[in-house]
């Protein structure tokens, strides 16, 4: 019988040719494969035992990462897999058993226009500072345009170029610009510990993982405000929750302060999901909200619930709101209205703006 190694090579290799996204190892159900946003069960493998789930387990950590998972019953890392691709790792308990989730990392980042995004994500990487901040559910390639962008910067201008992730996804080259990535629990102990760290680093452009927190929050509102650009992800729907989240994430008494930093530092909210296609496959739908002096003051004043409507009425300006993108993608018959209906957040102004 082959060793969980080699079973793990197998598994791993067999994710990369079959361009699934995330690979599966959860006991008592056969490994099972992401295609198209779709779980595929391998049906021809034995179903996983609690000791099968462990031994492929424990062959993608090292003793450091076994030594943290034992304390912590959960881990996240990257993993490298024989120069081929590389995976975001998740591994944790359930019902007493250990399960993986792995996320496939592919090796090539590709452009804004590899990955169908609007052409208006290409103004986000030409400013010298601001704050840009991309939003959607997980898994609906976030990190992938945040990569996008940060890779665009690295061929097009001379810039310092510091990253904070957790775990690092892509692995970028230096072109232009230098890029330094520094891994959450890794090189640094937090997000916001590292994120304060770089105003000693001298950089020109920060992006930050994920904002988990006020203190990060802050940190990189005022990183913006002080001559740096900053691109930073929230698990969040739509722009105006986007606001609503930062804002919230303060005390009362900070809340006004905030705002006022926000809408002087805000470039701008992408909030995107991936919506699968007719023809196979995942195609991004955006909403797109960039800072104008209208949005600017509708931040500051605490009017954030008319945020939508701006948006709806500023297509000239390169805005555009969720079930827009989503009615653009049925006329190119890129996507079915059932999966438009399914990713919208207003079915019934979908089915207006359709007829």
């Amino acid at each position: 019988m082959a060793s969980y190694q080699e079973q793990l090579n197998e598994l791993l290799k067999l994710t990369v040719q079959e361009q699934a996204s995330d690979l599966h190892l959860s006991f008592e159900h056969p490994p099972i494969l992401r295609i198209s946003g779709r779980l595929i069960p391998l049906t021809k493998r034995n179903k996983l035992s609690a000791t099968d789930t462990q031994g492929l387990s424990l062959a993608l950590m090292n003793d450091e990462q076994r030594q943290r998972f034992s304390q912590q019953k959960e881990i996240d890392f990257s993993y490298h897999f024989e120069n081929e691709a590389r995976f975001r790792v998740n591994i944790f308990y359930q019902r007493g058993n250990i399960s993986s989730a792995l996320r496939l990392i592919p090796n090539k980042i590709r452009t804004i226009e590899g990955l169908n995004l609007p052409p208006i994500l290409h103004e986000f990487a030409k400013p010298a500072q601001g704050f840009v901040i991309l939003t959607g559910p997980s898994s609906h390639g976030k990190s992938t345009t945040l990569a996008a962008l940060i890779d665009e910067i690295n061929h097009t201008k001379t810039d310092h170029i510091i990253t904070i992730e957790d775990p690092i996804e892509y692995v970028f080259n230096d072109d232009k610009s230098v890029i330094d990535q520094r891994e959450v629990y890794q090189d640094t102990l937090s997000f916001a510990r590292a994120l304060r760290s770089t105003f000693r680093q001298d950089p020109d452009v920060i992006m930050v993982g994920e904002m988990r927190d006020s203190e990060t929050i802050a940190t990189a509102i005022t990183a913006a405000e002080t001559g740096h650009l900053v691109f930073a992800t929230l698990h969040t729907n739509s722009a105006s929750q986007t606001i609503h989240r930062i804002v919230d994430s303060f005390t009362a008494e900070q809340q006004n302060q905030i705002r006022a930093q926000l809408s002087g530092s805000l470039l701008g909210v992408v909030s995107q999901r991936l919506v699968p296609r007719i023809k196979g496959g995942l195609i991004p739908a955006c909403e797109i909200m960039l800072s104008t002096p209208a949005v600017a003051n509708l931040i500051r004043e605490n009017k954030i619930h008319e945020l939508p409507l701006v948006i709806e009425t500023s297509r000239k300006k390169g805005m555009f709101s969720l079930n827009y993108s989503l009615t653009q993608l049925i006329h190119q018959r890129e996507i079915s209205l059932k999966s438009a209906l399914t990713y919208s957040l207003n079915p019934v102004e979908l089915r207006k703006l359709l007829d």
